[in-house]
């Protein structure tokens, strides 16, 4: 699936596929690819997305032919017939999805062992073009900052926008795992480098768990805001609707428009960490994304980024 997995990734994907080889027919190896679908905590819209297309390529190829047989001319040919020969419509944004069907499943195939080659891997995959997410120029971002901290002095001080903007900036969380924030979930023991645990409850998201740096002022504001919130337990005791009217405010308050949102922060932060020269697995990582989502996310950046593709 693009790139080397870990020996300990490697072993997961091989458990399902153990008992395949490259004479089990599509239909079995179909079989298969759920549980490993499953196991990797793809969604459940993926999982019937993904099952539906194989299916599909069922139709074209013959549900019973066997995974070694199925060659990259062959999955080019139902590319073609997916957008000409079917009948029924597909939408670029189909055929893309129903593309990354294929090279993920014949990837998964491969680098289990059994197949020696990956037939999907030179497969043409063209991305649906759609409207990149805006995110903030750095005199933007400088505007909002500005805006924050003239509200972290104000009287009364409130120092909650400027708390939220920098944790979102620095850390490109997305808006569920900035509510499921609880206090302990930041480690301050070396103030120096302040940084944040984001936990899952749920044992099948446990691999997206990971460590963020926060700002090195962060400890200050934090405990201004928490003198004045006194939050408890969560981080903020309230709404997502409520930090949204925050991010709102903020807007307004800085002169950026009134769009301002978790995503568009989520998506700045990524931007200029890749400005930053961050290493695209560090990156993806940081983000919390699977390789799957990496395969659509890491080229947008790059695009957000003004880097020619």
């Amino acid at each position: 699936m693009g790139q080397q997995l870990t020996e300990e990734n490697r072993q997961q994907a091989a458990g399902p596929a153990a008992q395949l080889s490259a004479r089990s027919s599509l239909r079995t190896a179909i079989d298969a690819f759920e549980p490993y679908m499953r196991q990797q905590d793809f969604s459940d819209h993926t999982v019937q997305a993904f099952l539906s297309d194989l299916q599909i390529l069922g139709q074209f190829v013959g549900i019973g032919a066997a995974v070694g047989e199925i060659s990259t001319q062959e999955l080019n040919n139902f590319s073609r017939w997916l957008v000409s020969g079917r009948g029924v419509p597909c939408s670029p944004k189909s055929l893309a999805r129903r593309i990354t069907t294929l090279k993920v499943f014949f990837g998964w195939l491969a680098e289990s062992g059994v197949l020696a080659q990956d037939p999907a891997a030179a497969v043409v995959h063209r991305p649906a073009t759609a409207p990149l997410p805006r995110v903030l120029s750095d005199a933007e971002v400088e505007q909002m900052l500005a805006a924050t901290q003239a509200l972290r002095h104000r009287d009364p001080p409130d120092a909650r926008p400027h708390l939220l903007v920098t944790l979102l900036l620095h850390t490109g969380i997305k808006k569920s795992e900035c509510m499921n924030i609880v206090l302990n979930h930041i480690d301050l023991s070396n103030p120096s480098h302040p940084s944040l645990w984001i936990r899952y409850a749920n044992p099948r998201r446990r691999h997206k768990e990971r460590r963020l740096r926060l700002p090195d002022t962060w400890p200050t504001v934090l405990a201004e805001y928490r003198a004045q919130y006194e939050p408890q337990e969560q981080l903020f005791p309230c709404t997502a609707r409520n930090l949204e009217y925050v991010l709102k405010d903020v807007a307004g308050e800085a002169g950026i428009g009134d769009d301002l949102s978790f995503e568009m922060l989520r998506w700045t932060c990524a931007v200029r960490d890749h400005r930053s020269g961050m290493a695209a697995e560090t990156l993806r990582q940081k983000m919390g994304l699977s390789k799957i989502s990496w395969r659509e996310t890491g080229p947008k950046i790059a695009r957000l980024a003004g880097e020619p593709l």
